[in-house]
């Protein structure tokens, strides 16, 4: 068992001097391959962070392990743009909707919640403070950032309390993985901010 204040093994202290992420695929071979990473990743990122190993996603995707560190220089990197990815789906699969605001406005916070809380790794990577140094995971969760404020701002028509009701997620899942409260006391917090939110 390691030590609670151990480096983590792929911590950005240690990771400072990666090289770069290899520039977004462009031919249909590389999309392809790039997409099954991300595929398989997905279902790394239910585990907890230090569990999760690149040579074993690049075995399940069928990668080679060189091919998937040119993308993913580390496990940070490859859960990162794991849930951007998702962020990515979330958004694009959004048909116009009949529901309410504040029905479009809960589903989507739960969703949001519900993607952070199922997937450890994840979530490990958006909880902790890293070295700007490294370049590429400001940019990913920049990234992360812009999708999620602008998928929220859309649903509450304000990006001032799209913003607000991000950092309550935040909270949220940060008191659930805490044991402070439970997922289903959480749960019914964010449905009731989300109808304030809406009435507002």
């Amino acid at each position: 068992m390691s030590e609670p204040n151990s480096l983590e093994p792929y911590s950005l202290d240690l990771a400072a001097g990666l090289p770069h992420m290899a520039a977004a695929p462009t031919t249909p071979r590389q999309l392809l391959r790039y997409a099954r990473i991300l595929k398989t990743a997905a279902g790394f990122a239910q585990r907890q962070f230090d569990t999760v190993s690149l040579s074993d996603v690049s075995t399940r995707a069928y990668v080679p392990l060189g091919t998937l560190y040119r993308y993913f220089p580390s496990t940070v990197h490859l859960m990162l743009a794991v849930f951007r990815n998702q962020l990515r789906e979330l958004r694009d699969s959004k048909p116009a909707s009949s529901r309410s605001s504040q029905q479009e406005l809960t589903g989507l916070a739960m969703e949001i919640f519900h993607m952070r809380v199922m997937q450890p790794a994840v979530e490990h990577c958006l909880s902790r403070a890293w070295d700007t140094r490294d370049g590429d995971i400001p940019v990913l969760l920049k990234d992360i950032e812009a999708l999620s404020v602008e998928m929220v701002t859309a649903a509450t028509r304000d990006q001032g309390n799209a913003r607000i009701l991000l950092h309550m997620i935040t909270g949220l899942v940060q008191s659930v993985n805490c044991r402070r409260l439970s997922l289903f006391d959480a749960e019914k917090d964010l449905k009731n901010a989300c109808k304030l939110f809406a009435a507002a």
